[in-house]
């Protein structure tokens, strides 16, 4: 199968500098690896319960200037079972740049949704951003689609135009090298296998490495399902069978046979 890389079109690749007019007055923001700064995330929509649990944010940064996005992944199918994540580091001068850039863009004033009339099933894009000593969350409907000939009002379609400019977020020359993200735990969502999609795909089968069976791993979320996580030495002994999987591996344990999905937690998450 062809592989080739493909950059997300939502992913950040390069910010540059907003152009002139921001001041220079340093905006306070927590300062701890696993202290949320900034999130732009997208999700809902007509979409399964199996694509939800997999959302992975566009953009994630943290208080130690750690960046966290989606990086280029394998057009092949199936995928790798886990996401390809990438970190970077940003200075404090380019954190300051991003906190500039969400100040001008609206995001630090009081929470509130933008809609987006004739629309329906579209997802919606949440922007996180924890600063000047306050939690801000402002978020999009249809982010991204055309709403020149909707009745949103015009101040509404500059706001949401300010949005969707996020090539203007981060400066380049402000972030370092990026690298493979190392999650320290996966949310892991175990269902019952499906039929294969596609007919002459054989499906890779492996044995659940870890002590607990998967019948009773985790709690329920759901008919048939269930989710929960791993982490520590479980991680350690999970993370390279998962590595050797694809989306589409059925995972044995105690005599029976099950899909599972993974998702990479980031700094600030935990739990199911």
């Amino acid at each position: 199968m062809r592989r080739a890389l493909i950059r997300p079109a939502a992913v950040l690749a390069s910010l540059a500098l907003l152009a002139g007019g921001c001041a220079r007055a340093r905006i306070s923001h927590p300062s701890g690896a696993r202290d949320l700064v900034l999130r732009v995330s997208t999700g809902g929509g007509f979409v399964g319960p199996g694509a939800v649990f997999a959302q992975i944010p566009e953009i994630s940064l943290f208080g130690d200037g750690s960046l966290v996005t989606p990086g280029p992944q394998m057009e092949m199918y199936p995928g790798p079972a886990l996401p390809n994540l990438l970190v970077a580091r940003l200075s404090e001068e380019g954190v300051q740049r991003v906190l500039r850039a969400a100040r001008a863009a609206g995001l630090l004033g009081s929470d509130r949704t933008l809609l987006h009339s004739g629309v329906a099933d579209a997802p919606t894009t949440t922007f996180t951003v924890v600063a000047g000593g306050r939690r801000h969350v402002v978020s999009a409907y249809a982010l991204g689609i055309d709403d020149s000939g909707s009745m949103i009002p015009a101040g509404a379609r500059a706001a949401r135009a300010r949005l969707g400019d996020l090539r203007s977020w981060l400066a380049t020359g402000a972030i370092g090298e990026e690298r493979p993200y190392e999650p320290r735990a996966l949310r892991i969502l175990v269902e019952p296998p499906s039929a294969s999609p596609e007919p002459g795909i054989v499906r890779q089968t492996k044995s659940w490495p870890l002590a607990t069976p998967l019948a009773t791993f985790g709690r329920p979320a759901g008919p048939d399902r269930r989710c929960g996580v791993a982490e520590g030495t479980d991680l350690a002994v999970l993370l390279p069978q998962v590595r050797e999987a694809n989306q589409l591996t059925i995972w044995r344990s105690a005599g029976r046979a099950y899909h599972l999905s993974f998702r990479p937690l980031l700094p600030d998450e935990s739990g199911c």
